[in-house]
């Protein structure tokens, strides 16, 4: 038994001496990144993330830091000497790794994290860091956004490591549970259902859960004086919806949409795919809406100002709906496939318009052609869109990714007809559904299902500098902008901004 003992701390001794020689070799902490074309250093190579649990303390001042823990598990696809993890904005106070405390430093907006003893491929681990979360600062660059009664998120495109460390890759997606601390007063809400709700005294505890694996860009924490208003969609959904409370009766006409909204959607493109939905509105200006998962984030301004047709702003919300198939549940692989993202909810937005307020389609994108060879020349083709302006990180949501991609999609109906088109929309989200896909599934999926390659008619439509000619309209045409006049956009409302 001695001897057996004295064998282990010998081993423990070697292993740890070995780590710090590996340690003394190791190259300075840098953030790495996966190489996305448009974002290069987003995420981090060399595992897979399983799960966040993540645990936020809010003091009731939207302009204080909030306390934080967040937990990943996640499995290392190599041996990793040393992890890196997205995170930019907050104080990180312990890192663990597997229960052992691990060295930590940050490059760029890398918190690059160095375990007390290698993991090995194929593996488990999990990481804890013990952090804050810090909601100050320019409210542009995303993260948190300061309400007029406490907090929300908005994540797109790659802000959600200035709210916690993560891997911030829409190609890594998980489940997550969320686990919030408020005042009394303050009410919590987060993505997926609520599994916990313990009032102590002035403190409230809230916990949420995804039942379907979530990008991070999608997370949603929201945290204010809120009203939570419960019913039910198609086949029992539950729907909540989550607006100031002040606001509950005036927003009631416009809550009450929802369920019609999602019947028409299923019977577009098949059963809501996820456990439950609702919508969220903001006393902020963000200048945006956005599709986070199970929980759509709108500004209160869309629903009590007149600048906007009712017809208008039911087709927004249908928008925002339509990412829950496309972008939440179907995540594009890459941030250049996110024409496949907008093109869509834009497409459904349109044909929604079309249907319940008469507002022509084929005339929307007539004008959508007109300015489409603009929309290239300013922001690249749908599928190879140009970089983010520097400082811009939001820029790439530019028209050609939404009304030019929806063209797109038009310009296929035309092409296979109605039906193969139907039915490829169908077969897309059912087949990736709590996935990742490319432009090129979606390419070689319509290609089978029309029974012809149509690579040729994506490559045109896709990635040309010049709109191709309109299948069934050859008297379109599309005009590039003067060199000082920017291509205008027609009235859309985007899903970003």
């Amino acid at each position: 038994m001695l001897h057996t003992s004295r064998r282990r701390l010998r081993a423990v001794l070697l292993a740890a001496v070995s780590a710090t020689l590996v340690a003394a070799s190791l190259p300075s902490p840098e953030p790495l990144g996966i190489g996305d074309r448009l974002f290069p250093q987003l995420g981090n190579p060399g595992y897979d993330v399983l799960a966040y649990d993540i645990a936020f303390t809010y003091r009731g001042i939207n302009s204080e830091p909030l306390d934080a823990v967040t937990k990943i598990d996640a499995l290392a696809t190599r041996q990793l000497q040393r992890v890196n993890l997205d995170f930019a904005h907050g104080t990180v106070r312990t890192v663990e790794v597997n229960g052992l405390p691990a060295e930590f430093a940050t490059g760029g907006e890398d918190l690059v994290v160095e375990p007390s003893f290698a993991v090995a491929a194929g593996t488990r681990m999990r990481i804890t860091v013990t952090h804050t979360s810090d909601p100050r600062g320019s409210q542009d660059a995303g993260g948190w956004v300061r309400t007029g009664d406490g907090l929300v998120m908005a994540n797109q495109a790659d802000a959600a490591h200035r709210v916690f460390p993560c891997n911030d890759h829409p190609a890594d997606k998980a489940y997550f549970t969320f686990r919030v601390t408020a005042p009394a007063p303050y009410t919590a809400v987060a993505n997926g259902r609520r599994v916990a709700r313990v009032l102590t005294g002035e403190t409230g505890v809230w916990a949420y859960r995804t039942s379907h694996p979530m990008a991070t860009e999608l997370a949603q924490v929201a945290i204010g004086r809120s009203a939570v208003i419960k019913r039910r969609g198609p086949h029992g959904l539950p729907v909540r919806d989550v607006v100031p409370a002040a606001d509950r009766t005036r927003l009631e006409p416009w809550l009450r949409k929802t369920p019609g909204h999602l019947a028409w959607m299923e019977e577009k493109v098949g059963r809501y795919p996820f456990e439950t939905y609702g919508v969220l509105i903001a006393d902020a200006r963000t200048g945006f809406e956005l599709e986070t998962q199970t929980l759509s984030l709108f500004e209160r301004s869309l629903f009590t100002g007149n600048a906007l047709p009712e017809w208008y702003v039911d087709s927004v919300m249908v928008h925002e709906l339509a990412h829950h198939w496309f972008g939440n549940s179907v995540s594009p692989r890459t941030w250049s496939d996110l024409w496949l993202n907008e093109g869509h909810a834009t497409w459904y937005q349109a044909l929604y318009a079309e249907e319940k307020a008469n507002q022509s389609l084929e005339r929307r994108m007539r004008l959508a052609y007109q300015l489409s060879d603009g929309w290239r020349t300013a922001g690249g083709p749908p599928a190879a869109p140009r970089p983010p302006v520097p400082g811009k990180k939001i820029s790439i949501f530019r028209p050609v990714v939404y009304d030019g991609s929806a063209l797109v999609l038009y310009a296929l109906r035309q092409t296979i007809g109605k039906d193969a088109f139907e039915l490829l929309e169908r077969t897309w989200v059912a087949l990736h559904a709590d996935g990742t896909a490319s432009t090129q599934d979606f390419t070689q999926l319509a290609s089978r299902i029309a029974g012809r390659d149509l690579g040729q008619f994506f490559q045109d439509w896709l990635y040309a500098k010049r709109t191709p000619p309109m299948p069934g309209h050859p008297g379109w045409r599309s005009h590039a902008p003067t060199r000082h006049a920017a291509p205008a956009a027609p009235r859309a409302s985007s899903g970003r901004r």
